[in-house]
């Protein structure tokens, strides 16, 4: 456009002009958007020579480097098993007890432990540990059989299958709840005479104790505390029902299930191990 014709002249602009003072400038690009874009052209070939970049009909180009992703992860997992494979050779020589002494190792079965535990436990106990309906909560540090290490490595190695006979037949409906509500108010630290005298009559102590705690060489239930196995919202009636049918007794049609499937067939020795590790730290134990 003649300089005659543009509104603005010696402006450097191209003459195309908005609205009457918005206009396009002829500025040359800056100097460092060209250096990034040649810079850019040059990483771009420079990329294409040293790693796979151009697809073919087949297959796509290598580059020199002879790069490829499975390969790079090929070599990590290669240098992780390198490492594991210490930390698993340690572990394999030595017993639980020194496994917990170590803070390096035990942090290891434990990292190695979360995926073992979320496979192979967290379908009945809970991702955390914290249970579920008919399954112990692992994350207090309340135990059926005992918390020590070794003995929660055998539960987990041989499974555990405890009973408790049902007594619908032996005793009366009136006694059924007596003890129920007995074993309600233990769990609430009070009792009544009427209730500890039938307990006591009736040879509940011969597995739960004169003091009703429980004995862990049987695997009989803590009934001192407030953890159930069984929560129901009704806690009298559930009590009443377990004291009717009992737990794992076959002549019980009605009788609750609580089966710990053995592990020692499916799991390797360190994998038990560090289960083990894991339970322990996970609940407290002893």
């Amino acid at each position: 456009m003649a300089d005659e014709k543009n509104p603005f002249p010696g402006e450097n602009n191209t003459g195309h002009i908005w609205d009457d003072n918005i206009r396009e400038m002829a500025n040359p690009i800056p100097r460092w958007w060209m250096i990034g874009f040649w810079a850019s052209i040059v990483w771009f070939v420079g990329y294409g020579i040293l790693y796979p970049f151009i697809p073919l009909a087949d297959d796509n180009t290598k580059g020199i480097l002879g790069w490829t992703m499975i390969g790079e992860y090929q070599e990590g997992v290669a240098e992780l098993d390198v490492v594991r494979t210490q930390f698993e050779t340690q572990i394999e020589a030595m017993t639980l007890p020194e496994i917990l002494a170590d803070d390096g190792l035990s942090g290891y079965a434990l990292a190695s432990a979360r995926v073992l535990f979320g496979d192979n436990c967290a379908g009945c106990h809970g991702a955390g540990g914290q249970g579920g309906p008919g399954f112990p909560v692992l994350a207090d540090d309340d135990w059926l059989y005992g918390g020590t290490i070794e003995t929660i490595k055998q539960t987990i190695t041989n499974g555990r299958r405890g009973m408790m006979i049902a007594h619908g037949s032996t005793l009366s409906e009136a006694e059924i709840g007596t003890l129920a509500q007995h074993v309600v108010d233990l769990s609430q630290s009070r009792t009544s005479d009427s209730g500890a005298q039938l307990y006591r009559d009736k040879g509940c102590f011969g597995c739960h104790g004169a003091d009703g705690k429980g004995l862990q060489i049987l695997g009989s239930a803590n009934l001192t505390d407030a953890i159930w196995r069984f929560n129901e919202a009704d806690k009298v009636a559930g009590a009443a029902y377990t004291i009717t049918h009992g737990v794992n007794d076959p002549r019980d049609a009605g009788t609750r299930e609580a089966v710990m499937p053995a592990f020692g067939q499916r799991l390797k020795e360190n994998d038990i191990k560090k289960l083990a590790i894991y339970v322990h730290k996970l609940g407290g134990g002893q």
